[in-house]
């Protein structure tokens, strides 16, 4: 992420946005990477950190006053892959990406933001094994939730 420096010397502004509805199982990847961020950073001038939920598009406020180089935004997705797999998608790829519970597709709104903001967007997709309603979150999914934020946090450690 160092290399997202848009002035010398001063770090890339990174909003990471975790997407998913709580009470549906895995589909609560997202939302819960950005809970345990959020215990470790503090937001700053140059990190956000938002719940974005079910629906993503109503944070858009705040990412433009925040000017972002780079959104993240992490959510489960049907990849086809086995329950808990982690894949970083970049948003000409998210087209053929099944977004989970969203009142909006990922690749609209990546397509939006980095139309209007200028930013680079990628996805963070974890593979969901269920997303029925009241389910607990999966062991493969709340492992790679522990994982990818374990990961995250080391790299925005490492770039403040």
């Amino acid at each position: 992420m160092k290399h997202l420096a848009s002035e010398v010397g001063k770090p890339a502004r990174i909003a990471i946005v975790g997407i998913g509805n709580e009470f549906n199982g895995d589909d609560a990847a997202g939302v819960l990477v950005v809970r345990t961020l959020q215990k470790k950073f503090s937001e700053s001038d140059h990190l956000l950190l938002i719940e974005g939920g079910t629906a993503p598009e109503n944070i858009t406020g705040r990412l433009r006053r925040f000017h972002p180089h780079l959104v993240v935004m992490v959510d489960s997705a049907e990849m086809a892959q086995p329950a808990g797999s982690v894949m970083l998608v970049e948003m000409q790829s998210l087209d053929g990406l099944s977004a989970s519970t969203h009142t909006l597709p990922p690749s609209v709104l990546a397509e939006f933001l980095q139309r209007e903001l200028g930013c680079r967007v990628v996805l963070l997709g974890i593979q969901p094994a269920t997303l029925e309603f009241d389910a607990p979150l999966s062991v493969p999914v709340r492992e790679s939730v522990r994982k990818v934020s374990r990961v995250l946090g080391r790299m925005l450690a490492q770039s403040s």
